[in-house]
């Protein structure tokens, strides 16, 4: 039995929107009824995503396209202030923008990727989260993070940044929604385990070997499979509900399929993968 949402005559704005599941959320809001944020760097894709969003949306409500780089804090600005001049306000910000650097500690590059990692998967959340609370104030509106369940996992396989990077985010988390309770802002974080999109192929993994990899980590989890956007995107949109969610808020949402519960590990076949690139 499929769940049905009502977010007619909300506004949401999905960063990172232009792919994988950031593009799954922003299309099943638009196909409950939301006026939809599409952003990311890829032009191409903004569109692609905002065209989908238009062609299932009930009344056809054409999304805002706001193409630009979040770890540039005037983009960020730029988004805000283009969200709230057409739309007039702001009810649900999902933070899903992010990247992943494969890194060792010991390589001479390595804290540089760090600091890349940071700035994008924690510090424009941070700027993002700090600049939207005085519009989500006025809507007792509601933040959803894109973590990870690597967020419970230590790792030595060259993602030990990454990792950190989102543990830093579920902190935030919990903290923000311990802030902004008072101001009737609602904070909670999905985790994600491996999910199909071209977020690994971004780090420079074959699609081939990105599919082997999926297939391996799938074939371990309880559900049997490996996780597709649209699974995230449900959960998402439970959470940004306040009629289904509307009394939680600092929660850590693993969705993982049962990864974490398995102690599954990615030092087994995904590592036997991964092993290839080196």
């Amino acid at each position: 039995m499929s769940v049905n949402y009502d977010f007619t005559g909300k506004v949401v704005l999905v960063t990172g929107s232009s792919s994988g599941i950031g593009a799954a959320t922003a299309l099943l809001f638009a196909q409950s009824g939301a006026n939809v944020v599409v952003t990311g760097r890829n032009a191409d894709g903004v569109r692609k995503v905002a065209k989908q969003c238009t062609d299932e949306s009930p009344k056809q409500l054409k999304p805002l396209e706001v193409v630009g780089d979040l770890t540039n804090e005037s983009d960020c600005d730029r988004l805000i202030h283009s969200t709230v001049q057409k739309f007039g306000k702001l009810d649900v910000l999902v933070n899903n923008v992010g990247i992943a650097i494969r890194t060792d500690v010991y390589k001479q590059d390595f804290y540089e990727n760090y600091k890349n990692l940071m700035q994008t998967n924690l510090n424009s959340v941070v700027y993002l989260t700090h600049k939207c609370v005085e519009h989500l104030a006025k809507t007792n509106g509601n933040i959803i993070n894109i973590s990870s369940n690597v967020s419970h996992m230590s790792a030595g396989n060259s993602v030990s940044a990454y990792n950190m990077s989102k543990a830093a985010l579920d902190m935030f988390t919990k903290c923000m929604a311990a802030e902004l309770g008072p101001k009737r802002i609602r904070v909670n974080s999905v985790n994600p385990g491996i999910v199909m999109s071209n977020f690994v192929t971004r780090m420079g993994v074959p699609e081939a070997i990105v599919h082997k990899i999926h297939d391996a980590i799938g074939a371990k989890y309880p559900v049997g499979r490996s996780g597709e956007g649209r699974d995230i995107a449900n959960t998402v949109a439970y959470l940004a509900s306040d009629t289904a969610a509307g009394f939680m808020t600092g929660s850590i949402v693993v969705a993982d399929g049962g990864h974490l519960a398995a102690n599954l590990s990615f030092e087994g076949e995904s590592q036997q993968v991964l092993s290839q690139l080196k």
